[in-house]
């Protein structure tokens, strides 16, 4: 089956304009393109002398492809043809690649050949330019020479935001319009109706179905509730937008605006008709709502829960199956990697003793909420109706984005004293990136590190003047699934007694072709029906009744709240030491893990607004919507409810060492995603920071390299192959294809078990047949392991809630293909568990029965060799069948990362990594 291309490549057909084909066939394309080039001329100037710094110069940050998100259409039609590229575009791009294969010669010295000096303020002989935005005189913009990092100094809290809008639209504009446009479910109708653009446009509308009126209320009740800082947060915001339009108003009249705006049919290149419209308070909370949607919602799935719980009841009976569930649910893994590892437990969303409320579906009943109606010209086509079934699959699952990894040792093991990390988010890669970097020193701000477009007012990851935090997707569970009842038709439900109807909301879309999207003509409607228990997701029967499925999440009509945190974590005066770190991160709702080091201390905390659940209700399962199941204390006008307190979320301060790439974060703390286990991609980083940490005297190079070398490492070779291979050879291997095979293998994880080049630049991998045999042998194992046992139904029912395999090239699962992260959704536990079952090793948290071979080690050998000899039997062509990246065969590219274009401008493909996007290494040397 062909892999699934990027959802979000809104250029990946970019033509050339009809009315300049003739004219880019000769030599006066360069006349074109330099009438067309029109930037502004600016002045160098010498810097100030950073006096806030505490790091040493031992501040590094990375964020590829470049900070240059912006391309006129000169420069978009120079890429296109010559793939020339804009300055400081893709200047990144190659320091960030390189660390794959330079890192083990890496020292303190060469940690800046990967990584930019991330020291406040710029060297005189470093200021590439100086402005003074809208001829402001109390803020300057100073860019770099090296990476073109806008550097905001403002004199006046009003003129630092608005140098920061200024700056974000100057780097970021066109993106930052795609996404206000995906948060209000508009984009097929601003950016064209690809397939992609359907399918990203209908993801998050399932999830934030917002009237104009819903975002205005946002903002209204976060400034409300928070005092003085909600008024702050609301001046801010306020003169933000205000720099991001003066630099529209400048750009349109200086005719140097993105040139992805021509391209989409919204300027004319020649008369300049047309308009950028300006940004609005309430596009910051559509923007938001994108971000937390894709990052910081954990939970969802229990409808899904329950069709696999009923799967396993019907095939095992109803006390046997539900253990044989609850076994493969990993709830609280007994060997699962733990980031609090020190014994402390933080029970959340734990099993009741007795469930109540539960509304269970009857078998077969359950039907998915159609989102998309009346569709006319290409919004019909397979592949636009395929896009919109793997939107919906996405937003409905458990198995949220993860991505993002951190490793923090406390100083008590550094050689330095002081304590060192590596960390940062995972979250993909495009063309402009979606983060952004900066450097922002104003009255009550001062702070370098990215945010995400359109939403740079504050640093939202990064450094502040002696202190350093990252964040990590955590995902537990702050989405719960309620069974209303329904009455009179299928557009009204019982609320505590009363039929009620149900909100309708639309969205009207309409596209037709454009320079950039050559999709026909089309249309939809996105039609949503809300409840005060939420969006209605699926239809089913319970017990007969005819009920509406509805998700209600804690942060729904909430999506404004955070901003008081990172406020907060960009002021020096509150943030002094962790204590003051977790009490920012506290005013987070969304579900992270935040990570802190400073030349002292370290520190944890996981945030998110936990709700309070009705004694006996299981978070796993539905629930019907009454009264006696709700939210302690929900209010349904407000969404708001009772909240665990900040002392019942996992949190630590100075523990030795801490690790995170989206695995459990505490004992009796359950996450929603399925998968915390015996084997997560979390013991990647686990294993090697322990090692260190024994050894003691840990250094930014040693980390460095911790974090690299997990970043090539295939977690199914490392951690469970030998336990297979184990299981092959525990008799002699007669058969001459399979002998091969595990000689291949063997010789692989005794190599290492990385997927990395030859060489660099090679673009072939050593030890290239050993891993299309794993890759190819892998979903071969596991089906043959465990349908047998399990039965078809039950077991599709298993793989819907956590999925088979994540390897790079693997087109499933909520990443997709050339998109870096790899390893966090997989059987990859069950196998380990099963099989150590099978050898008679120790097991803690087994499953409830033996599956391979059902528990005799002969049998199980026989299933393994057999489905082996049929991997080592396919071709790489079989393995790796191609997509518009890629030719069939073509190992290293179908793993590669490819920058996903949201613009016009393309980048090569980088050999795989499986690491953070933006990753900073700091060491601080002093404090304030």
């Amino acid at each position: 089956m062909a892999r699934r291309t990027p959802r979000t490549a809104l250029f990946t057909r970019l033509r050339t304009p009809r009315r300049l084909t003739g004219f880019l066939k000769t030599a006066s394309v360069c006349a074109l393109i330099a009438g067309l080039l029109s930037p502004l001329t600016q002045a160098t100037a010498t810097a100030a002398t950073a006096s806030n710094d505490y790091c040493g110069g031992q501040c590094s940050d990375i964020l590829p492809p470049g900070e240059n998100g912006n391309a006129t259409l000169a420069q978009i039609l120079l890429n296109q043809i010559f793939g020339t590229q804009p300055d400081h575009a893709e200047d990144q791009l190659g320091p960030y690649a390189n660390l794959a294969t330079g890192y083990s010669g890496l020292t303190d010295a060469k940690i800046n050949t990967f990584f930019n000096d991330a020291s406040f303020g710029v060297a005189s002989d470093q200021v590439a330019s100086t402005e003074k935005p809208a001829n402001r005189g109390d803020v300057t913009i100073v860019r770099d020479k090296k990476t073109g990092v806008p550097h905001i100094t403002g004199t006046t809290r009003y003129g630092t935001e608005f140098g920061a809008g200024y700056a974000a639209a100057e780097d970021r504009l066109w993106l930052m319009d795609v996404f206000r446009h995906v948060g209000r479910g508009q984009l097929t109708t601003f950016a064209g109706g690809a397939p992609a653009n359907q399918g990203l446009e209908q993801e998050f509308y399932r999830n934030a179905p917002y009237t104009e009126a819903d975002l205005q209320a946002q903002i209204d009740n976060a400034v409300a509730s928070n005092g003085a800082r909600g008024q702050q947060a609301l001046s801010d915001a306020n003169a933000y937008l205000d720099g991001i339009n003066a630099y529209i108003d400048a750009s349109d009249s200086g005719r140097y605006f993105p040139g992805e705006y021509v391209l989409t049919g919204h300027k004319d290149s020649i008369t300049n008709a047309g308009t950028i419209d300006h940004f609005k308070i309430t596009d910051l909370v559509a923007l938001g709502s994108v971000i937390g949607s894709l990052f910081g919602s954990g939970g969802g799935g229990e409808v899904n829960n329950a069709i696999s719980l009923i799967a396993a009841q019907s095939k095992y009976g109803v006390e046997e199956g539900t253990k044989v569930w609850e076994s493969f649910r990993e709830r609280n893994d007994p060997e699962a990697v733990l980031t609090v590892h020190n014994g402390e437990s933080f029970p959340y969303a734990t099993k009741p003793d007795s469930p109540q409320g539960e509304a269970l579906p009857d078998a077969g009943s359950v039907n998915q909420e159609p989102l998309v109606y009346d569709r006319t010209g290409s919004a019909g086509t397979t592949s636009a109706t395929s896009a919109s079934a793997t939107a919906a699959a996405t937003t409905l699952s458990s198995a949220k984005r993860g991505m993002s990894n951190a490793l923090v040792v406390s100083g008590k093991y550094t050689a330095s004293g002081h304590p060192v990390a590596v960390f940062g988010p995972q979250t993909g890669y495009f063309a402009p990136q979606l983060l952004m970097l900066q450097e922002i020193q104003g009255p009550g701000i001062s702070a370098r590190g990215a945010s995400f477009a359109g939403l740079s007012m504050y640093v939202e990851l990064g450094r502040g003047q002696d202190y350093s935090w990252s964040a990590t997707t955590s995902g537990q569970d702050i989405i719960d699934s309620y069974a209303v009842e329904l009455c009179q038709d299928d557009y009204h439900y019982l609320y505590h007694g009363t039929c009620t109807a149900m909100d309708k909301v639309e969205q009207k879309n309409a596209w037709k072709p454009t320079t950039a999207d050559g999709t026909a003509a089309g249309s939809y409607t996105m039609r949503v029906w809300r409840t005060k228990y939420g969006p209605v997701e699926y239809r089913a029967t319970v017990g007969g009744k005819k009920v509406a499925y509805t998700t209600l999440r804690s942060s729904y009509m909430h999506e404004a709240d955070s901003i008081i945190g990172f406020q907060m974590l960009n002021d020096p005066d509150y943030v002094k030491g962790p204590k003051d770190f977790q009490s920012a991160a506290q005013h987070i709702n969304y579900t992270f893990n935040w990570f802190y080091a400073d030349s002292q201390h370290t520190a944890y905390y996981n945030s998110g607004d936990n709700p309070v659940r009705a004694s006996g209700v299981d978070a796993e399962f539905p629930v019907w919507g009454q009264a006696a199941y709700e939210w302690k204390n929900w209010n349904p006008v407000t969404n708001t409810a009772e909240y665990t307190p900040a002392s019942a979320h996992p949190n630590s301060v100075d523990q030795d060492y801490y690790v995170s790439w989206n695995n459990k974060q505490a004992k009796d703390y359950t996450t929603a995603s399925w998968g915390d286990g015996s084997v997560h991609r979390g013991n990647l980083l686990e294993d090697r920071v322990k090692k260190l940490v024994a050894a003691g005297g840990v250094t930014r190079t040693s980390l460095v390299k911790a974090m690299a070398d997990a970043a090539l490492a295939d977690l199914r070779a490392e951690d469970v192959l030998p336990k297979l291979l184990k299981v092959v050879n525990s008799s002699p291997v007669t058969d001459s294809t399979a002998a091969a095979a595990v000689s291949k293998l063997q010789a692989w994880v005794t190599a290492g078990a990385k997927r990395t080049e030859t060489s660099a630049g090679s673009k072939t991998y050593a030890n290239a047949d050993a891993i299309r045999i794993l890759d190819a042998w892998w979903p071969l194992l596991v089906k043959a392991e465990f349908e047998p046992g399990l039965g078809s139904d039950l077991y599709t029912a298993l793989s819907d809630n956590l999925p088979i395999d994540e390897a790079p090239s693997a087109g499933h699962g909520p990443t997709g293909s050339h998109a870096g992260s790899s390893f966090q959704y997989g059987w990859w536990s069950y196998v380990d568990k099963d099989i150590r079952a099978v050898l008679g090793e120790s097991v803690q948290g087994g499953l409830a029965q033996k599956y391979c071979g059902a528990g005799n080690l002969s049998s199980c050998r026989d299933i393994l060799i057999s489905t082996l000899k049929t991997a080592a039997g396919l071709t790489a062509a079989q393995v790796y069948p191609g997509d518009d990246q890629c030719s069939a065969g073509d190992q290293w590219c179908a793993d590669s990362i490819v920058q996903r274009t949201l613009g016009g401008i393309k980048h090569g493909k980088i050999s795989w990594q499986n690491r953070p996007t933006f990753q900073q290494v700091v060491e601080y040397t002093s404090h304030r």
